[in-house]
């Protein structure tokens, strides 16, 4: 199944959207499931707009990878691809947690970023690189 993962900067490259998952308070950027027969780039900007109330550009893809198999308490198994999308925000915005998925919703420092676990703190160094071309996984 596949998933967006978009990490979003300001205009200026000196800040990052992350978001508190109320699941288990982790901190990330947002991420979600691309809808059937929609376009990864449009899911980014999506669930940007549902998450964070910010809007967004997306701006290319920079990493993609296959995610370890998850099985929910009902017993039900999936395994995602997770497509990272670069994102800009469309100027200044504060943003806010904008639906039931997350506690809190706030911008970092690119070079202070909240504790976040290895996948995105990676991807937050690629887009950082501000190569033009997307990572793939090994």
């Amino acid at each position: 199944m596949p998933g967006v993962t978009a990490l979003v900067l300001d205009r200026e490259r000196t800040r990052m959207l992350a978001v508190r998952r109320s699941d288990d308070g982790s901190w990330t950027p947002v991420t979600g499931i691309i809808d059937p027969g929609e376009e990864p780039a449009h899911a980014a900007v999506r669930e940007v707009a549902e998450e964070a109330g910010i809007r967004c550009t997306a701006v290319r893809l920079i990493d993609v990878r296959a995610l370890p198999e998850v099985t929910y308490d009902n017993g039900d198994r999936a395994q995602y691809l997770d497509l990272c999308l670069l994102c800009e925000a469309d100027g200044a915005q504060e943003p806010w947690p904008a639906d039931g998925e997350n506690t809190a919703a706030q911008w970092f420092p690119v070079h202070e970023p909240p504790p976040m676990n290895d996948r995105f703190a990676a991807q937050l160094a690629l887009a950082l690189e501000d190569r033009p071309e997307a990572r793939f996984r090994r």
